[in-house]
């Protein structure tokens, strides 16, 4: 008999009764067996008191747990142990107020947000799906709510023609009894933020890890973050590039826009929004990173992001929300997508990551090396040549003002003062004074 610790598989030289951890850790998991006289090693020592544990440990489980097990004995190498065979339940399973489940070989104690995700998937429920009994009727955004009416026309048409609010909120399930559901906060709610202070969003420019040049807060139900988050990232955070078709104008974003868009619609989707942490997108000079708390189903775990794969949302609700609104599809192919659109431009594959509970997709940028066909007239210039029109501007004026630098070159007060933060850091000029009486000097070295 070869035996080895696993997920559903136990050794224990002697019975003691804290092993109750471990059988209800097999309940609440897939199920399994603990066998004891097999030490840890593999090593058989038997056991002594073999008939006396397999008259009171029945019992004891039973009363301890509320489990009804299958104890038994065999003989191996002349030896008897004791097996105790474990069914998985799906109701809950706790030892002394505790709920354990395995992780490998381990048993590991459930809390915070895992242990409130394990209750809920035992009852059938997600995050999602429970209501908010303080969140009513009135705090709902009727903006929102008509937008989302245009927004279904096509998957759900049945949304645009029903006239009262209240029937279409019990027809979209975001209703239980008399109350509205956490999914109908997120996705209508004026001010969700009042209820779930964590469910925000941040944008950030980086110079480094450590180094953060201008950063932004959104708020707002999930479709209202959905549209600020493209809109900022588009004006204030991203460069394009403008051609011409003819007499037609062509702005292409640095990553694709498609990719882009549908990173930050999965990341508000599958969110764990019982975890602190907030959607963060960090944008940097060579790549963007999307990164937001998230408990993968493990049956798509990340390394599946990169082939077909079933779609498995951590709040349905506000998946098919999205859905109806034709924002996404519901066959997983989103991440396989944004793989298409980086590569039809070019651009590395994106990386997929999840480290400490994180999920984090990364958009990485291929530097151009020939210059555009029209070069931007607008806060979206390629650095360099801006980067020398500042200088030359510094080197003609010193005493000029980044008011005037912003009239002179007509680009954004944002995007000369993360180029003067950069010059400054490379020692290409430096501030003498203060700011209001001050002036500039350009270094000798440059």
């Amino acid at each position: 008999m070869n035996l080895t610790e696993s997920q559903t598989t136990e050794l224990k030289q002697i019975w003691k009764d804290e092993y109750l951890k471990t059988i209800c850790a097999f309940a609440n998991s897939d199920g399994g067996s603990l066998y004891i006289g097999i030490c840890n090693d593999k090593k058989v020592v038997g056991v002594e008191d073999g008939e006396k544990l397999l008259d009171i440990l029945p019992n004891k489980i039973n009363n301890r747990l509320g489990l009804m097990v299958d104890v038994s004995t065999q003989t191996i190498e002349n030896k008897m142990i004791i097996t105790i065979m474990v069914e998985k339940t799906y109701a809950p399973v706790s030892f002394n107020g505790k709920f354990y489940k395995r992780s490998g070989s381990n048993t590991i104690e459930l809390n915070g947000n895992n242990l409130t995700n394990f209750l809920l998937k035992k009852y059938g429920k997600t995050w999602d799906d429970i209501i908010e009994d303080r969140f009513t009727l009135q705090e709902i955004n009727l903006e929102t709510i008509e937008k989302f009416k245009t927004w279904t026309r096509d998957r759900a048409p049945f949304i645009e023609q029903e006239k009262d609010l209240k029937s279409l909120l019990e027809r979209l399930n975001l209703y239980d009894g008399e109350y509205l559901k956490r999914a109908a906060v997120l996705l209508f709610g004026k001010d969700p933020q009042k209820y779930f202070i964590q469910s925000h969003s941040k944008i950030g420019k980086f110079l480094s890890d450590s180094e953060l040049l201008t950063s932004d807060i959104i708020e707002g139900n999930l479709f209202e973050q959905l549209e600020k988050i493209i809109d900022i990232l588009r004006t204030k955070y991203l460069h394009s590039y403008i051609t011409y078709e003819g007499l037609n104008r062509v702005e292409t974003l640095e990553y694709p826009y498609e990719a882009v868009r549908e990173a930050v619609i999965n990341a508000l989707i599958h969110r764990d929004y019982t975890d602190t942490t907030v959607l963060q997108i960090r944008v940097y000079d060579e790549k963007i990173v999307f990164s937001n708390g998230a408990t993968l189903s493990s049956e798509v775990p990340i390394e599946k992001f990169k082939e077909n794969h079933i779609s498995k949302p951590f709040n349905p609700i506000i998946a098919n929300m999205f859905y109806k609104a034709g924002f996404v599809e519901s066959w997983g192919k989103g991440t396989n997508n944004m793989v298409a659109d980086c590569l039809k431009m070019n651009l590395p594959e994106p990386e997929y990551r999840y480290t400490f509970a994180s999920v984090q997709v990364v958009f990485y940028k291929t530097i151009q090396e020939t210059p555009l066909k029209t070069p931007l007239k607008t806060p979206l210039k390629t650095p360099l040549k801006t980067r020398d029109k500042i200088v030359n501007i510094i080197r003609e004026n010193k005493n000029i003002s980044i008011k005037d630098i912003e009239l002179e070159l007509g680009i954004s007060r944002d995007t000369i003062n993360e180029h003067l933060v950069r010059l400054k850091r490379d020692d290409i000029i430096k501030r003498v004074g203060s700011a209001r009486s001050g002036y500039w000097e350009v270094l000798d070295n440059v």
